[in-house]
């Protein structure tokens, strides 16, 4: 079937049950940023393939939502397929509610997967169109009555990590976490997110492109610990090894049915945004019920110092690959033809010969002249492009190691570039190290630290639409929470040993993009006469082009961090190196 025989379909069957609007989200009962191919519908149904959005349906309309980093993108893929986009005008909000609130009529409905919806979502659906007479039902999964060949769930094994990699043993984090629910007087926590369920229990996958994840579900008190997962995924001594720290395991279906059993008169702990609508409608209702961010999520973006110190090893390994793959750019580029799909196999080439290398941590962009503009561009064999000896290409790329996680861009120089791509990178650059070189009193909040990025852009009277950094797992989820460097006021401190990634930029939409990212880590400073301050460590290791720089528009401190950190690259990647790479990258690391 094409999009448009998907479509009408689809209708079909929203006319069997009598809805009039349909909520397809991207999303999975785990409430993923990315997901399994069997959660992929919107990608199925309409051919949009970027990570954040939502398709309504009714028998005259199909729109998605999503936002502007994704806008161009979904403009080329909707093509045809009977969806159009709709702008979100603020990211990450469900805009599309109001919509559906304005469209519908008093007993009229609305049908969705509540598996594929967080609680978050599902109750200001209810507390928004409820009123209306309007009704929900959430139990209707209708892509899998039109989705032939959908693919089934993921099925490859899971495995522990020795406490020598995670620093602290499963038993250590479950009584850190039962604590934490004791004295919030909880007697029974649902952990959905699957990030946090790795970290809890020392466990890695595949279940997800990108994310050593894997499907399960916990429901944890303090007398037991429950973890459903498909059995067949764990060998016998991995399956010793968890009940051996009190932990029993059960079917990964099994988990309404368990919810269901809960004793009514306890009090249930839930995070709203990572738990799906489904099963917090099988909590007992007698329940009491207490909504807030897991506590492992703040346990876990704080790392411990068996983990600094393999993400520090990590960040080498990193950077050999990514200074081999950028060494072979230069001389091959205008000799050999190279594309945008070419280059992200060759930097995954240069990474997998890495020891501990286990695969991407995102999706390669490779974004050459006006694709760079776009944030989250993913070359396909349609908008592959071609690279010329002209113009600026950005790369945003990531590793996954069993040692740690990584998350880098870099923005070359191919050549004959203007004087105005010179000082947006400039400017860029300049955000990027007011940024990583700033002292900030303990308690400071994200968004206090992406105005300080943005400061030497606003200056000059430009911005940038999407977040200055969002926190990395170790050797897990690229984008981790609860801190996040953005506009938002979001009342979550800063603490030590955060790892945060620091990336301001500038798009110019048919033109060009200007991003530069590096991971740094949080640490206590000096306690000073005004209270304890911090700082930020980075972490990254590979050259920053130079050639790209108006010197102009940098002070002398800027000017300073930029060949120190250059300097600290080649002292720490130059062991690794052949001699001819050693050599290439000591004129790229020449101080300005």
């Amino acid at each position: 079937m094409n999009n448009l025989e998907k479509l009408t379909a689809f209708r079909k069957e929203m006319s069997k049950e009598k809805l009039d609007a349909y909520i397809i989200t991207l999303t999975d009962p785990h409430i993923n940023e990315y997901l399994p191919d069997h959660y992929k519908s919107i990608a199925w149904l309409c051919g949009f393939t970027g990570s954040a959005g939502t398709l309504i349906i009714t028998a005259d309309f199909a729109g998605l939502w999503t936002d502007s980093r994704y806008f161009v993108q979904a403009e080329e893929q909707l093509q045809g397929t009977g969806c159009q986009l709709v702008k979100l005008q603020n990211q990450g909000v469900a805009e599309y509610v109001d919509w559906l609130a304005t469209k519908l009529l008093s007993g009229q409905r609305i049908g969705f997967d509540g598996r594929t919806i967080s609680v978050a979502i599902g109750k200001m659906l209810d507390s928004t169109l409820g009123p209306k007479g309007i009704s929900l039902q959430s139990n209707m999964d209708l892509i899998e009555r039109v989705w032939p060949d959908r693919p089934p769930l993921p099925s490859d094994k899971a495995y522990l990590l020795s406490e020598s990699i995670s620093g602290r043993s499963t038993a250590e984090k479950l009584q850190q976490l039962k604590t934490a629910l004791k004295n919030q007087a909880v007697d029974v926590q649902l952990i959905s997110s699957l990030d946090d369920i790795a970290w809890l229990f020392n466990m890695r996958g595949s279940d997800v492109k990108c994310n050593p994840v894997v499907l399960s579900f916990v429901i944890i008190s303090q007398e037991t610990t429950k973890l459903f997962i498909d059995p067949t995924k764990l060998s016998t001594p991995y399956q010793t090894s968890l009940t051996a720290s009190g932990i029993s395991l059960h079917p990964y279906t099994d988990i309404e049915k368990e919810i269901e059993a809960i004793s009514g008169e306890a009090t249930v702990f839930v995070d709203p945004k990572r738990t799906c609508f489904t099963l917090y409608q099988h909590i007992p209702i007698s329940c009491k019920k207490i909504e807030g961010t897991n506590p492992s999520t703040f346990f876990k973006a704080v790392k411990n110092e068996t983990e600094l110190t393999h993400i520090r090893k990590t960040m080498i390994k990193d950077g050999v690959a990514l200074t081999r793959f950028f060494y072979w750019l230069d001389s091959t580029i205008g000799k050999h033809p190279i594309s945008e799909l070419s280059i992200a196999e060759k930097l995954r080439e240069f990474r997998k010969e890495q020891d501990d290398f286990i695969g991407e941590s995102f999706d390669t962009i490779a974004g050459y002249k006006a694709h760079g503009a776009l944030p989250h561009y993913k070359a396909t064999a349609e908008s592959d492009a071609e690279l010329e000896n002209d113009g600026l290409l950005l790369i945003d790329s990531g590793g996954q190691y069993t040692s740690g996680t990584t998350d880098i861009t870099r923005v070359v120089s191919l050549g004959n570039i203007s004087k105005s791509q010179q000082q947006d990178y400039t400017l860029v650059l300049k955000g990027m190290i007011e940024g990583s070189s700033a002292y900030f009193p303990e308690g400071t909040k994200g968004y206090q630290i992406d105005a300080i990025t943005r400061k030497p852009l606003w200056d000059h009277h430009r911005n940038y639409g999407h977040g200055t950094g969002h926190g990395v797992g170790f050797f897990l989820n690229v984008h981790e929470g609860p801190q996040v460097f953005n506009t938002a006021a979001i009342n979550i401190p800063i603490q030590a040993h955060m790892v945060t990634s620091i990336e301001p930029g500038i798009y110019r939409e048919g033109q060009y993009g200007i991003r530069i990212e590096n991971l740094v880590v949080s640490y206590l400073d000096q306690s000073a006469d005004f209270g304890q301050f911090m700082a930020f460590e980075t972490l990254t290791l590979c050259y920053i082009d130079t050639a790209l720089i108006d010197k102009s528009f940098l002070y002398d401190d800027h000017i300073t961090w930029l060949n120190n950190y250059n300097k600290e690259v080649y002292t720490k990647l130059s062991p690794y190196l052949l001699e001819e790479e050693k050599k290439w990258l000591q004129v790229k690391t020449t101080a300005i």
